[in-house]
């Protein structure tokens, strides 16, 4: 199984941002621990902080089983990442690293997810395990 991971704007900075709401692990920390913990899978990691490599990753990830995105900022004003994400029938999960719903309302208008399976939120880096977990399951159906 392959699993694609796009993370997008101002994540490469994880471990200087306000630990508080993001979370004590870097994104090498990260993506080094579902290595370990998902040894069978095959992953690939992305990040960008503009948009159109972004959308030119997603447009690109059609040989992967599953696709694990968290598009930081972006997720509530890229049309275009929603429309590219539209595009590929591979399963989907947003991830983001805080609590949304604990956050500023502006916040609260997820674009992207609705163009994903599902969507996980607030549980720092934990909610990629849930993501690759959800990923082995929705592709068993």
């Amino acid at each position: 199984m392959k699993i694609l991971i796009i993370n997008g704007p101002n994540l490469n900075l994880l471990g200087l941002r306000d630990r508080t709401v993001y979370g004590e692990l870097t994104l090498d920390e990260i993506n080094s621990e579902l290595i370990k913990e998902f040894p069978q899978i095959e992953f690939q990691f992305f990040q960008a902080n503009d948009e159109g490599s972004i959308i030119d990753k997603i447009q690109n990830s059609q040989d992967f089983d599953g696709l694990i995105i968290n598009p930081g900022g972006y997720s509530h004003t890229s049309v275009a990442i929603k429309d590219a994400l539209d595009l590929i029938k591979i399963p989907k999960i947003e991830v983001h690293l805080s609590n949304l719903s604990k956050r500023e309302s502006f916040r609260q208008n997820l674009i992207t997810a609705t163009s994903c399976d599902g969507y996980i939120s607030g549980i720092k880096h934990y909610g990629y395990f849930a993501a690759v977990y959800s990923i082995l399951k929705l592709s068993d159906i």
